[in-house]
């Protein structure tokens, strides 16, 4: 028997960590397979239980240099909330004064540093600090300042150093040695200093330590606080399930807590109610929102015998149903295991820099120590062999290596913010670049969402506003949603509405009203044609109203004095900018998808209007994370586009997921990139603007490597070993500089990036 299980991991600091305690687990007898989510802190893992304990699978993780902060088991429905929220936000407390501190003490340390060494004379310095008059004064200073920043981001030394020592190098492996290079150089020049040789004063390099250790912190603040954000998809789904159900015993109404509703209870809905599980109906008529469900934004009418799903919500009537699935088995608590399951077992995208800096940092210590070593036994002189062991670590310090990648993002989530255009990290602006199929939801994402009347067609000499004016005043007492929409339609052309002096509404099919000596009805055409011949009363427009029905839209068939007048049709309408949407990307040369739980021939005629070849309708919501999976495995990377409830187990599916701005809570915090101006054209915006970013980033990080890779064999003694100079540490800091400049100034060239937008 194989069981599952979830741990929460904390102290993880990059995807090289997440590796590593996978490969730990997967080590330990009795664990069959293993994923380790970076991003959202969890390790699902599966494993026999009569051979290995989840205490020692804990043990396994902690040995590994990690805590397990939480566990739960696979069979629960989600982990809570607020114990994560409240140690995310003391993570972001405590990093937010960790920075705020070292700031204070390195910007006056690279004032005083590097402010004298500035054109025109430098910035103004008192004189008992000038570094030549006052070395000793002046080395001290930079020591006081630097110390406290290094303590403060003693972390980095302890997870880089220790993730060494496991052989399994990381960025912080990379940032604990070069400014421990940097430090412990500058402290052997203050030891200089002080026994009296005031040249060294020109050897110190403590404000690259202090800077570097700052800048580190603000990125892993800003960092903080996105991750912050990570999981609350699902505390949010589950804020949409009710507390509570009202079961029916004996003719007697009795409210119990959700857990304790059974299989086989009565439960009762009245209007404005939520569903509480998944049942069948025995009695009573409800117009039934399932939007949460099926992303359609019409209440779908529900009669004795049909299906209600949990979370749902009753709009209008009161209903009894039994109880068929409750708890874990309803379809509402399947697709937050979907999103759970999902987001477990995704695993974080490897970032170029991390693959690298294994074999970097392997290769600059023997670099270092071989020169070290080949220096001091050819020349037996120890401070020159240091001074070559430190060129080499400055030189490679990684400083630029650390900016490559983050800037590039930095600017490029800048331009995207202004666009409209949120991409909540950056690892979605990696992936982003590699997408070759586009997944669109229909309603509310290629569609506005919401219903109005589109088409009305008249008969027996009336006119459109007289038509739309009887009609409207007989759905004035309805509390049906296509009623409403036609009083809607009316008040918005400002009609003046007839006063009812009788209604009557029929559950599932329509309702008659009489008001100004005419006696209406308004529904669907088998229930019309019981007054009137809807088929010979005017040539031509019941085969008009095929058309329409077609098309996908809904019909409401009027009649009067027992005469057909016409018909009124309601469709949810496309959104303008979604045929240049689809334009934009086909031109990109990206496959586009529509995705649906409505049925084929809407979902067909929905597609036909902006240019969509492939449709897969009639898709349930745990289903369609189904869907994405198989376009995965056509090899591609593939893009889901959603706004509601029912697409998030497929926007954590899909390799990016970008939800619309005005879609649902659920929906925005399930993907990686949100427009926020619910325009679709953004989408190939945010493509185009990925493909750039990423051409940013491999041209910095070959600066990056590049500068190194030819700096490196000089720093080690290369040219002054062929009568050449030998490379300055001075000297080496300003190419490690340089580069860093570089770097820096090709990211910015982002901001010329325009939008694919006509």
């Amino acid at each position: 028997m194989i069981d599952s299980h979830v741990f929460i991991i904390a102290g993880m600091t990059c995807a090289a960590c997440a590796k590593r305690a996978e490969r730990a687990l997967q080590k330990t007898r009795g664990v069959v397979e293993v994923s380790v989510n970076f991003a959202t802190e969890k390790a699902l893992i599966k494993y026999d239980p009569q051979i290995v304990e989840t205490a020692t699978l804990k043990q396994v993780i902690i040995s590994a240099g990690y805590k397990v902060i939480d566990a739960k088991s696979k069979t629960t429905t989600t982990i809570k909330g607020d114990s994560r929220r409240l140690r995310k936000e003391k993570e972001s407390r405590l990093l937010w004064i960790k920075l705020v501190i070292s700031a204070a003490f390195s910007l006056p340390l690279l004032y005083f540093a590097m402010g004298h060494m500035l054109p025109w004379g430098g910035l103004p310095m008192p004189s008992f600090l000038q570094p030549m008059e006052h070395p000793l004064a002046y080395s001290c200073l930079q020591l006081s300042l630097t110390v406290p920043v290094m303590v403060v981001g003693y972390r980095f030394y302890v997870v880089g150093y220790r993730a060494l020592w496991k052989r399994s190098p990381n960025m912080d492996s990379l940032i604990a040695i070069g400014t421990s290079a940097a430090f412990c150089y500058s402290v052997f020049s203050f030891i200089q200093i002080v026994r009296g040789d005031h040249s060294a004063v020109e050897q110190l390099y403590f404000e690259a330590a202090g800077v570097i250790i700052s800048l580190i912190l603000l990125g892993k603040f800003l960092e903080s606080v996105s991750k912050g954000k990570a999981g609350e998809a699902l505390e949010k789904l589950l804020c949409l399930a009710p507390e509570t159900a009202v079961t029916l015993k004996d003719g007697v109404e009795c409210e119990i807590l959700i857990d304790d509703v059974k299989v086989g209870d009565v439960l009762v809905v009245r209007p404005g109610g939520k569903i509480p599980v998944d049942g069948v109906i025995l009695e009573g008529f409800a117009a039934v929102d399932e939007s949460m469900l099926t992303g359609e934004s019409l209440p779908v009418d529900k009669c004795v015998g049909d299906k209600v799903y949990a979370a749902s919500l009753n709009k209008n009537g009161l209903i009894h149903f039994e109880a068929l699935k409750v708890g874990a088995d309803t379809v509402f608590s399947q697709i937050i295991r979907t999103i759970e399951e999902v987001q477990g077992s995704k695993a974080p995208i490897a970032k170029m820099a991390d693959v690298v800096s294994g074999y970097f940092v392997s290769v600059v210590l023997c670099i270092a120590f071989l020169a070290f070593a080949g220096w001091f036994i050819g020349t037996g002189d120890f401070v020159f062999a240091l001074r070559v062991f430190v060129s080499v670590l400055v030189i490679s310090c990684p400083c630029a290596l650390g900016l490559a990648t983050p800037t590039a993002i930095m600017v490029s989530t800048g331009i995207g913010a202004k666009n409209g255009i949120l991409v909540k990290n950056g690892e979605a602006l990696e992936v982003a670049h590699k997408i070759r199929t586009i997944v669109f939801d229909k309603t509310g994402t290629v569609t506005e969402g919401k219903a109005e009347v589109t088409d009305i067609i008249v008969a027996n000499g009336y006119s459109r506003e007289e038509l739309l004016q009887i009609a409207a005043s007989a759905e004035k007492g309805s509390e049906h949603p296509l009623g409403k929409i036609v009083v809607q339609a009316a008040e918005k052309e400002a009609l003046e509405l007839f006063v009812l002096e009788r209604f009557e509404a029929v559950a599932g099919l329509g309702i008659s009203a009489e008001f100004a000596g005419k006696r209406v009805v308004v529904g669907n055409k088998k229930f019309v044609e019981k007054t009137c011949d809807v088929a010979s009363s005017v040539l031509g427009v019941e085969e008009q109203a095929e058309v329409l029905s077609g098309e996908g839209k809904t019909l409401m068939f009027v009649s009067v004095n027992e005469q057909f007048v016409g018909v009124i049709a309601v469709a949810d309408v496309v959104k303008q900018c979604s045929c240049e949407a689809v334009v934009s990307l086909k031109s990109m040369g990206l496959d586009i998808v529509m995705l649906t739980g409505d049925s084929e021939r809407t979902a067909a005629a929905i597609a036909g209007q902006v240019g969509i070849e492939r449709v897969i309708a009639g898709v349930l919501p745990q289903d369609k994370a189904d869907v994405i999976r198989k376009l995965q495995g056509e090899n591609r990377k593939v893009a889901m586009v959603g706004d509601g409830i029912n697409d998030a187990p497929a926007l954590v599916q899909a390799d990016i997921g970008i939800a619309i701005g005005s879609g649902t809570n659920v929906a925005i915090e399930s993907a990686d990139i949100i427009l926020m101006r619910n325009d679709l054209r953004d989408v190939p915006t945010a493509i185009a603007l990925s493909r750039k970013t990423i051409r940013i980033i491999k041209q910095n990080l070959f600066w990056a490597f590049g500068y190194n890779a030819a700096a490196i064999p000089i720093a080690a003694g290369l040219l002054y070993l062929l009568g050449g100079p030998l490379l300055n540490p001075i000297l080496a800091a300003a190419i490690m500089s340089f580069s860093s400049i570089s770097v820096l100034a090709n990211a910015l060239r982002l901001k010329n990036f325009r939008t694919t937008k006509k």
